[in-house]
Parts: structure tokens; sequence; C-alpha cells
């Protein structure tokens, strides 16, 4: 145990960074519990990191613009994809989103084979560095989530299955690069799996204090504790989700 460890330079950026997450993935969460599509965050967050593998593959800076574009528009393709599925077999829309998940993940798998530091840098996209992230990179998350945010609450039913991939992918490909698929799962699925016992009124902001939460006595726990953040922040989530749900969750009115 190190109380000493505590470094407000480094721990601010995280946690902002683990507000910036759960922004969109919340709301966004919220209706894929509704829709019955758990798995689409996996599926969609991995196709992203098989983007920025690809892009390194061939040479381009992972955290470059080029290797941005290059995930966003597979998350895209991907959401393009799951859009003629869910159209076209809605029955079993859940089954190919794990397919497609366990397609993408094995994908990258190959594309690092023979690459020294392969293993390294897909432990970071799964795990994420959410120690090390920058205000600039914050920044222009915020940007992204600003305007996904809006889309979400102007548009609201009228915004149609492909919108509803399209503005996922945009989320989660930026939070990926953050915090890394285990948490990008994490933030989505849990506060609202948590607070599904909520009234629609309440529900949105209980799920938000679960994530905040979460987060706040991970990163602590990590930082005392010496361990690493993503993994152990996955597990505050899911302990603070079930307390919440076990003794606070009121009747649905």
């Amino acid at each position: 145990m190190n109380l000493d460890a505590f470094n407000l330079s480094i721990l601010v950026p995280a946690f902002l960074a683990g507000l910036l997450v759960l922004s969109t993935h919340v709301p966004l969460g919220i209706q894929v519990l509704s829709r019955g599509i758990v798995f689409i965050d996996l599926a969609i967050a991995q196709i992203a990191t098989l983007g920025v593998i690809a892009a390194d593959r061939v040479g381009f800076e992972p955290q470059g613009w080029v290797a941005q574009v290059i995930a966003v528009t597979a998350a895209l393709l991907g959401a393009a994809l799951l859009t003629w599925t869910e159209k076209r077999w809605p029955e079993i829309q859940e089954a190919l989103i794990g397919v497609l998940f366990a397609l993408a993940a094995s994908g990258g798998m190959i594309l690092v084979a023979n690459n020294p530091h392969g293993g390294e840098h897909l432990q970071e996209l799964l795990s994420g560095q959410i120690l090390w992230v920058s205000y600039t990179q914050l920044l222009s998350v915020a940007c992204l989530n600003a305007a996904i945010l809006g889309l979400w609450f102007w548009l609201g039913s009228r915004i149609g299955r492909f919108g509803f991939y399209g503005l996922f992918a945009f989320a989660v490909t930026a939070s990926v690069q953050l915090v890394g698929v285990y948490l990008v799962f994490a933030s989505l699925i849990v506060p609202a799996l948590a607070c599904r016992g909520y009234s629609p009124r309440r529900r949105l902001v209980a799920a938000y204090a679960v994530g905040a939460a979460g987060y706040a006595l991970g990163l602590g726990l990590s930082t005392i504790f010496d361990l690493p953040s993503g993994p152990v922040v996955v597990w505050t989530l899911a302990l603070v989700g079930m307390a919440v749900h076990r003794f606070k969750s009121p009747p649905v009115e």
C-alpha cells in the first residue's frame, strides 16, 4: 500500500477521461439494453481497434490522425453492416454481433503475430492506458462527445438504425483510444444495468453517478496498491453497480 502515490496531475486527467467516456456511454448503454444488443460495444470497439492495428501495421503512428481516420472508417463500416443485419435478420442480431467481435479480435491477433511489440500494443488497446491520457486528447474527445450528445438528444427516436450505429461507432472509437476495450464495455453496460430498476427520469442521473463512483474508486485503489488501473476500474464499476442495484434501486414509477 502506497498512500504517497497519489499524483493529481495524473489522476485528474484519468478521472476526466472516465467522465468523458461515461458522458456518451451511459445514454447509449440504456438504449443498448432496451434493444437487447449488449455486445455491440465490444464488437464496434474491437473493429475500431482492428483499424488502429492495421494502420500501425502499414506504418502509420497509432496516435496519428491517419490511424484515427482508419479506425473511425472501420467502425462506421461495422456500423453499416450491423444496420443491415438488424434489418435483415433481427432475430439473430446478437449472435451476429458476437461473430463480428470474434472476427475483429482474431484479425487483430493475426496482424500483430509477426510484430515483436504487437502483444504489448494489443494489450494497451484492450486494457487501456488511462493514466497517461493528455489534456489535448481530452479536449478533442470532449468536442466530439458534445457533438454526439447534441445529435443524440436532439434527434431522439428520429435517429434511425444507422444513426444509432453511426453515433455509436464515433463514440466507441474515441473512447477506446482513451481507456481501452474492457473499460469501454464496462462503462456502457454496468451503469445502465445497475440502474435498470429506476424510473426513466432518475435512471440517467443514477447511472452517471454509478459510473463516476466506479472510476473514482478504481483509480484510487489502483494507485494505492500499484495495480493496473483499467482492470481495477472495471471491477470497481461492477462492485458499485451491484451495490446500487441491491440496496438503492427504487421501484419503477
